[in-house]
């Protein structure tokens, strides 16, 4: 199956329906990702970001050539545009054929062309959501919807679902790719196979904030530290929050290594490079000399979980960064009669709002809450922020650069703080300056060790 639902009552789950193999939404987009240059099963995400950019021209063209979708949402793929079946392709001549356009090389430039490409299969993958979420909804009558797979990163579809669907709450797997088929696979084999008992408190999942990864001690961090000469300077848990929301406020950007590692592909707060989100060149300068990828990609904002609804339009939990949903009209800056007129990358350098380092060319962002009890120190960062700036928004990304995964141990987190122009690095209560540190000898082939995303 590459698409199924079904009612989880107790220990139990009952599969009700379902879409199998070769017709699959996931590798629909997963084509379009090839077809625009980007890698398979790793830069669907890219195809994501880059949909704002572009008009919907080609929607009408999928539905009739590609996709045959019915009103419950089941659909089927025409087969001969695609090659994934036969053999290593995606796509084959066809598919480029269909669009007047071969498929893009990776690194080439990005055309209007691409990103109006981009949005058309977006706008055609949150309209199979919605039309598979209202069917569910129709033959089960329940309220709330729990959601795994790797579409369900696509956090914008989720959005959609979530504000104009049936359903009164949705609960994404943080690890809703590949990833967390492993954990689904041993709750399968605990609850419904070995029959043990499955405990809920109707308030919080089980997931403890995703934060189920390594951790370590003072000690260790410490030793690591001394051991390599690196200079630091130790803070109290109430010195912490303090110093660095005022660097925060400063524009400098912050490694930020808390805690137990995220599991999953989105950084939570303890493996997260963090800034400022009302200032206007964040986001060029983390995408260009921190993160080192492509321009047109936004950032995600951490938000207090009581304050959501000030910035955002939405009232709802998104703890694991994966709900999209609009800045709020209060806070947007209207665009110029000349603003308006801008296409594609063109949008990307306009002011949107109060806090435009994380709001996306169309008013949106990939929203997470904070709480108290999944992350306190995380919380009381936000909080101080919030009461110091009056903004109770920061942005938040992945502590790696592109291509890598997210750091783990403090000596990853020390070399990608020393690789990239980050100004501080906080390691636990240790602080980090990087006019202290000895710079690294020179060697660029590290960049070279991970294959770009």
């Amino acid at each position: 199956a590459t698409a199924s639902y079904g009612v989880g009552r107790g220990n139990q789950i009952k599969i009700l329906e379902e879409i199998h193999f070769p017709h699959s939404l996931g590798l629909l987009y997963t084509a379009f990702t090839y077809y625009l240059g980007f890698k398979v099963n790793s830069g669907e995400y890219k195809v994501m970001g880059l949909a704002p950019y572009g008009e919907p021209r080609y929607k009408d063209l999928i539905f009739k050539e590609l996709v045959d979708l019915k009103e419950d949402g089941s659909f089927q793929l025409h087969l001969k545009y695609f090659d994934y079946c036969v053999g290593l392709k995606m796509i084959n001549k066809k598919f480029g054929q269909l669009f007047g356009l071969p498929a893009r090389r990776p690194e080439t430039k990005l055309t209007q062309q691409h990103m109006d490409i981009a949005r058309s299969v977006q706008e055609v993958t949150e309209e199979i959501v919605l039309k598979m979420g209202r069917h569910i909804h129709r033959k089960t009558g329940l309220k709330k919807l729990c959601m795994a797979g790797g579409v369900a990163l696509n956090c914008v579809a989720n959005g959609r679902l979530l504000r104009e669907g049936p359903f009164e709450d949705i609960w994404i797997q943080p690890a809703a790719g590949d990833a967390g088929g492993a954990l689904g696979a041993a709750l399968l084999a605990w609850h419904q196979y070995l029959q043990r008992e499955r405990t809920a408190d109707e308030k919080n999942d089980a997931q403890r904030g995703s934060l189920l990864g390594p951790a370590f001690t003072r000690e260790q961090i410490r030793d690591y530290l001394e051991a390599n000469q690196i200079p630091f300077r130790e803070l109290s848990e109430e010195e912490l929050p303090q110093k660095v929301s005022g660097l925060i406020a400063e524009e400098k950007v912050i490694g930020w290594f808390q805690g137990r590692m995220e599991f999953g592909p989105r950084a939570l707060g303890a493996r997260s490079i963090l800034g400022d989100s009302r200032s206007s060149k964040m986001q060029s300068v983390m995408n260009l000399k921190i993160k080192f990828r492509e321009s047109f990609r936004p950032f995600a904002p951490s938000v207090l979980r009581e304050k959501v609804n000030d910035y955002f339009e939405m009232d709802k939990e998104s703890p694991y960064m994966l709900l999209v949903a609009p800045v709020r009209e209060a806070i947007r800056r209207p665009m110029t009669p000349e603003q308006s007129k801008l296409f594609g990358i063109e949008k990307l350098n306009v002011v949107r709002s109060t806090i435009p380092a994380v709001t996306h060319v169309d008013y949106s962002a990939r929203v997470q809450t904070v709480d108290g009890n999944s992350h306190p120190l995380y919380y009381q960062l936000l909080k101080v922020f919030e009461e110091r700036q009056d903004c109770g928004v920061i942005v938040n990304t992945s502590f790696n650069v592109r291509g890598e995964p997210l750091v783990c141990r403090p000596e990853e987190a020390y070399l990608c703080f020393m690789r990239t122009e980050m100004d501080y690095l906080v390691l636990g209560n240790f602080l980090l300056d990087k006019r202290e540190q000895k710079p690294l000898p020179k060697d660029e082939s590290w960049m070279r060790e991970f294959e770009l995303d």
